[in-house]
């Protein structure tokens, strides 16, 4: 089929997609698993970090399609506390995107960003730097999106109850006294996404059908989505067949 006509084919069915969506059954707090960018560079035969930065170019339009949508909160999983351990050669350019990547979608003043994760395990100048573009939209008045950087579910689940005994202990609680009222709500308000609605939707990119460490305890009553795509080749018309899947589900919430 030449180009032009796969073109056409391809928008009237994106613009079918979209018109089919039920309006009122969109999810408030989608939450994305960036995977694939390095086989997207390596299926063309690229270094990894051609692949990251084309990941990193990606976001913007994912951030456009939640906005069209309704999305009042995203998630975008860009670095894992196991990537640390990746080769400095890797490591080095793919902290320095993250850091570029972050700075431009502060300066757009579309979104009100937060940092979520461990930025204390990044190197100095990228925790501070990170840090400043967050603190840059604390007044834009705009979809919250969540940069989780340094991020690992079980170290999130153990920041916050270290965080909760620390706040209960400082009340002067004894350690049986918080053992005996703790309750899952108490832990809740001391994650790194405190405040906010869990996930309705939870997106994974490149085939990989598991969480990873993902949000565990948010998640916990999410609905899942996993596309074959690579992440840099995520188009429009995955994020609505994402969309789509999930209006469609009877939503359970765990049960």
């Amino acid at each position: 089929m030449p180009v032009g006509w796969r073109d056409m084919v391809y928008g009237a069915y994106e613009r079918r997609v979209a018109r089919e969506l039920p309006r009122e059954s969109m999810p408030r707090h989608v939450a994305v698993m960036l995977d694939g960018n390095r086989r997207w560079a390596r299926a063309r035969g690229e270094g990894t970090a051609t692949g990251h930065q084309a990941g990193a170019d990606k976001i913007e339009d994912l951030l456009t399609w939640c906005e069209r949508a309704g999305v009042e909160y995203v998630t975008l999983w860009l670095l894992s506390t196991d990537n640390l351990t990746r080769d400095p050669e890797e490591l080095t350019p793919l902290l320095q995107i993250i850091d570029n990547a972050v700075c431009d979608l502060a300066d757009a003043r579309r979104w009100r960003l937060t940092l979520v994760g461990a930025p204390d395990l990044l190197p100095g100048d990228t925790a501070r730097s990170l840090r400043a573009s967050v603190e840059r939209t604390t007044d834009v008045d705009g979809m919250t999106v969540n940069i989780a950087v340094a991020y690992g579910g079980r170290r999130e689940i153990a920041d916050a109850v270290r965080a909760m005994l620390r706040a209960r202990a400082a009340q002067g609680q004894s350690l049986e006294q918080i053992a005996a009222d703790l309750t899952v709500e108490d832990i809740a308000e001391h994650l790194y996404t405190k405040g906010q609605p869990d996930p309705d939707l939870v997106i994974r990119t490149s085939g990989e059908q598991r969480l990873g460490g993902f949000l565990l305890w948010q998640s916990a009553r999410s609905e899942f989505y996993f596309c074959e795509a690579y992440w840099p080749d995520f188009r429009h018309v995955d994020f609505l067949r994402a969309l789509r899947a999930y209006a469609g589900r009877h939503r359970r919430f765990g049960a």
